[in-house]
């Protein structure tokens, strides 16, 4: 199973198109969003998708947020400030993630084969302790153009690509 993941999208619908038009080449069916969607109206252009969607530090309308993600349909969900899923049993923990230090105990923990987080505008794939650990990049203007970018995430073997999307 392929699972896109993507973060810090701060309602740039421009980009979220080019992430959604990469995932559906790719045949991508499920998302996993790491944080400040920002508002509702950004959230329609996921439409087609399965979203799994975790609150960032800039998300505001929290209960438009919640319908927006509710409205896509497909299993959508805002899941708050954290949350686990399960592709194939592909344990994945998804959290905003501003102290890295959290992110690198959730991994070091050996529970999840992934931790997706954001925050922090640098795509990056690390591993501690045996558990890859990924920021798929952000997406607002001042960002450098080589950390635009989403992941794919295969579930059949770990692997991850990294897309750039930059306009």
């Amino acid at each position: 199973m392929l699972v896109g993941i993507i973060s810090d999208t701060h309602d740039n619908v421009a980009a979220v198109e080019r992430a959604v038009d990469v995932f559906e080449a790719r045949d991508v069916e499920t998302v996993v969003h790491c944080g400040d969607v920002i508002a509702p109206p950004v959230v329609p252009f996921f439409e087609g998708l399965e979203v799994h969607a975790v609150l960032g530090n800039n998300d505001g309308e929290l209960d438009g947020l919640e319908s927006a993600f509710r409205d896509l349909g497909n299993g959508s969900e805002l899941h708050g400030r954290f949350a686990v899923v399960s592709f194939d049993g592909f344990e994945v923990a998804m959290l905003h993630g501003e102290d890295l230090d959290e992110v690198d105990d959730l991994a070091a923990g050996g529970e999840y084969d992934l931790v997706c987080h954001g925050h922090h505008h640098e795509a990056e794939q690390r591993e501690v302790d045996g558990t890859t650990v990924l920021n798929p990049g952000g997406h607002f203007p001042t960002i450098p153009a080589e950390h635009r970018s989403v992941a794919i995430l295969d579930t059949d073997d770990g692997s991850v690509e990294f897309v750039n999307v930059a306009e």
